[in-house]
């Protein structure tokens, strides 16, 4: 049985399609979940990764788990796994947690739980996600207007399609334990960049609009962690070599490139119209 946590969100609810269209035994862990949100054939499991006792149904009969950064007790959440029978463990960490890991303590401490569990184990760790562009639909959709801090600043958005694919490649497949994949998309794209590939999308003009740091700072405080904002900023604004580079591990697990923002904008268009 293959246990996705985080199943309705941008990577798992993709991950649990990919698996189920192969026939394998899944079951979707999400706060708010039912069966009308996962495929047919999919076993719906409503819990939350920050009460381990309501993850235990959910993990019964379980052999693989893929588990995202959520809740404050990733030692709980590993033991009750094992209990469980679970051999194998993929987990859904950030590049922060590699880059800045003071500024991303919560995803070092899920790693080293993840690490220290005795269970087979590999971490995902993903750079910024191309659906990270969502933030932009409402102000897309009623003015053309993308706003955004650090408009001239690459960086290599991964597609979270490509995570999900990923994610499926190696809880299926042998061969990826221990492994650490730093997952970016095949370029470096600036905000200014992906308003671009929206209204190319669009087929209409969309104007981008550069933040300051300041504004940028009390938006995301609103819905972040402190500590998390400014290692966000601090990515954003002033990223270090490793933030900027273009990873190979989403070609090297799917032995094809990652896709390019434009392709998540074209196929996430109407989010935007």
């Amino acid at each position: 049985m293959f246990v996705v946590t985080g199943a309705t969100g941008n990577v798992g609810r993709t991950l649990v399609g990919l698996l189920a269209e192969e026939g394998l035994p899944v079951t979707a862990v999400a706060r708010r979940v039912t069966e009308a949100d996962v495929p047919p054939g999919v076993r719906a499991v409503a819990a939350d990764l920050g009460d381990v006792a309501s993850l235990r149904p959910a993990l019964a009969g379980a052999d693989v788990l893929f588990l995202l950064v959520a809740g404050e007790d990733p030692e709980g959440v590993i033991a009750a796994a094992g209990e469980a029978g679970v051999r194998k463990v993929v987990l859904l960490s950030s590049q922060g947690a590699g880059t800045r890991p003071g500024a991303y303590p919560h995803a070092v401490r899920f790693e080293e739980a993840v690490r220290g569990s005795g269970l087979s184990w590999t971490v995902l760790r993903s750079g910024g996600m191309a659906s990270n562009a969502y933030a932009w639909a409402e102000p897309v959709r009623l003015s053309r207007t993308a706003e955004a801090p650090f408009g001239d600043v690459g960086l290599p958005f991964v597609d979270p399609a490509d995570v999900a694919a990923v994610a499926a490649a190696v809880l299926r497949e042998d061969g990826h334990d221990g492994a650490t994949y730093v997952l970016t998309g095949p370029e470096a794209t600036t905000p200014r960049d992906r308003a671009a590939a929206i209204a190319a999308a669009l087929g209409e003009p969309v104007r981008f609009a550069e933040q300051t740091r300041e504004a940028a700072h009390a938006q995301m405080a609103q819905v972040m962690p402190l500590p998390v904002v400014e290692g966000t900023l601090a990515i954003l604004g002033e990223p270090t070599p490793d933030e900027r580079s273009v990873s190979p591990d989403v070609e090297r697990v799917l032995g094809r490139p990652a896709r390019p923002f434009a392709a998540w904008a074209e196929r996430n268009a109407a989010a935007f119209r």
